[in-house]
């Protein structure tokens, strides 16, 4: 039996949820999961969206704006962390003495009624490792529960609810909010320089880690990066490493490009467990099929079971995701990268393929890691042949660092800033042609220039 928070009795109490923000990508699966145990829900969002789509189609009430009156006859209100504090619902809530409840709160709860929750932690790479590590459970009759922060195309969602005891969790570092969780199973894939408007030193972010592997029982941590082992070490939890080299409990030899994605044998101590041949395009993209691997082999799923389940993982949603062909004969790709590592990441398997022009229309998301790591970005940027910048989306920030879309695009040969979705579409139906791949990317909602070519399309 897991600790139990005061979070988890008010849980227990009521019957009615209303939730601000509920379209949001970390809202909607929860939302999911507390439809499907039969919990009555109400909502409220500001902007249209995909996952506010999935769940609208329950047949949850979403109110559109927020008012007071939203939150109706409401026992408890969750808000996601973007929610501001004079936000009129969570204000109403508040004075009607209703208890509120932020989204991490809600999902620590959820955590503690399962007994084997794997936590997915680290700085690239979440949604992908939870998105497979749930397609080799379920495709291999474990049947989880998953919350994920993007879509997975095997479910058409970001979250589901199982009949085991296994949840599989997208666990996140952003102010620490990971801490509420209790995980059994902790995943550690990397440790990046993000985040540092709030952790303020590399120091602090590694701890932070550190805390949350803490608290699992077994700890999965990539072996080849010396911040994630560094945070796994002194505590409880039984370390098992994954990497390149043999020197890992798991580990990859005989690699080779294949025709969308990598190859390679899967190692554990001297013996070769199988195959893996990986549908998604990125050398970074190894690391993840092992970690995925190491996780699911030690559940008790077979080699032969995962390597089948990974063969059919063609991503997840706004991950390096392919949409299809248009204008002028150009392809589309989708990516939720946001960090200089990541675009480099991407760009760099995009630069592998087989295509005359690799072009990024990249929004950047918020104006303190832009302006942290601006530098970076612009190296990172200087990949792809060409560049289209949006405005800077603030998000929950102000822009108290002076910084702007147009200074990083001088910093790069062949960029332009262009601001409004629809003029991007057009920049691009008349500029790019067969032979050209165009990856939006961007943290925000940049992903809407593609639902502008794909209605233009029709």
């Amino acid at each position: 039996m897991k600790n139990l928070r005061d979070e988890d009795l008010i849980l227990r109490q009521v019957k009615r949820i209303h939730m601000i923000g509920i379209g949001g990508s970390g809202m909607c699966p929860l939302a999911e999961i507390l439809h499907a145990k039969g919990y009555a829900l109400s909502g409220s969002d500001n902007n249209e969206s995909d996952p506010l789509s999935r769940v609208k189609a329950l047949g949850i009430p979403v109110a559109m704006g927020q008012r007071p009156e939203n939150i109706g006859d409401a026992q408890l209100v969750v808000y996601s962390a973007a929610i501001a504090e004079d936000n009129p619902e969570l204000v109403a809530a508040r004075e009607k003495g209703i208890p509120t409840m932020e989204r991490s709160h809600l999902l620590g709860v959820l955590t503690r009624l399962y007994d084997n929750v794997i936590g997915v932690c680290g700085t690239h790479g979440k949604t992908t490792v939870t998105s497979m590590i749930t397609q080799i459970l379920l495709l291999n009759k474990m049947d989880p529960t998953a919350v994920i922060g993007g879509l997975l195309p095997l479910i058409q969602s970001n979250g589901r609810v199982g009949q085991t005891e296994n949840m599989v969790c997208e666990s996140c570092e952003f102010v620490d909010t990971f801490l509420q969780m209790s995980p059994d199973v902790a995943v550690l894939l990397n440790i990046d320089n993000d985040h540092l408007d709030y952790f303020k030193t590399m120091d602090n972010l590694v701890y932070s880690f550190h805390r949350f592997v803490s608290m699992s029982r077994v700890a999965y941590v990539n072996g080849d990066d010396a911040l994630a082992v560094r945070a796994a070490g002194d505590t409880k939890a039984r370390m098992v490493r994954f990497g390149m080299t043999p020197d890992n409990d798991y580990y990859a030899q005989a690699v080779c490009v294949g025709k969308k994605g990598y190859a390679f044998d899967v190692m554990h101590k001297g013996e070769k467990l199988c195959r893996m041949e990986m549908q998604i395009p990125g050398r970074h993209n190894i690391m993840n099929g092992l970690a995925s691997f190491a996780v699911c082999y030690e559940m008790g799923v077979s080699p032969k079971g995962i390597c089948e389940a990974v063969a059919g993982f063609t991503g997840a949603g706004r991950r390096f995701e392919f949409k299809g062909t248009f204008g002028k004969g150009f392809e589309w790709a989708d990516d939720y990268a946001h960090h200089p590592t990541e675009i480099k990441a991407t760009l760099s398997a995009a630069k592998e393929l087989d295509y005359k022009r690799v072009v990024c229309i990249f929004q950047p998301f918020t104006f303190s890691r832009t302006a942290l790591l601006f530098d970076d970005f612009a190296e990172a940027l200087k990949l792809a042949d060409e560049v289209i910048l949006t405005p800077i989306m603030g998000s929950r920030e102000v822009n108290t660092y002076g910084v702007d879309s147009a200074d990083l695009a001088e910093k790069l040969p062949n960029a332009v800033v262009v601001d409004g979705f629809e003029h991007i579409a057009d920049m691009i139906e008349e500029r790019y042609e067969k032979g050209d791949l165009v990856i939006t990317m961007g943290g925000g909602d940049i992903y809407k220039v593609g639902h502008i070519l794909e209605r233009r399309k029709v």
